[in-house]
């Protein structure tokens, strides 16, 4: 039964990973690598960069956010921002998670 416990837990941090990473991105531009670190804070679960990364990319490529190089010290690091289409996009989700979605859930954390 643990093993189904987690498999249940990872695959639902996982659904909501493009979402989170959104949500993050919008609230601070940040590196793939803040992201991970981010990602395992908020959720105490593990996210590889074989994970994230290509998230990154498919949110990149969708134009939903966007990275700039940026050069610190001798490394360059590639920052993510949050797009107007990406902008949009975590709106809709809000009212979609609004109701009553809102209600299923703070009844469930609390």
């Amino acid at each position: 039964m643990a093993d189904l416990e987690s498999d249940i837990i990872k695959a639902t941090v996982r659904g909501f990973s493009r979402v989170l990473i959104l949500w993050l991105i919008n609230q601070n531009p940040m590196s793939g690598y803040g992201v991970t670190k981010e990602l395992k804070r908020l959720t105490g679960q593990s996210f590889h960069s074989g994970v994230v990364y290509p998230l990154l990319y498919e949110l990149e490529e969708n134009g939903l956010i966007a990275g700039k190089w940026m050069q610190k010290r001798r490394r360059r690091i590639k920052y993510y921002s949050i797009t107007k289409e990406g902008t949009k996009l975590l709106a809709h989700l809000h009212k979609i998670f609004e109701m009553p979605v809102k209600e299923i859930l703070k009844d469930f954390i609390t």
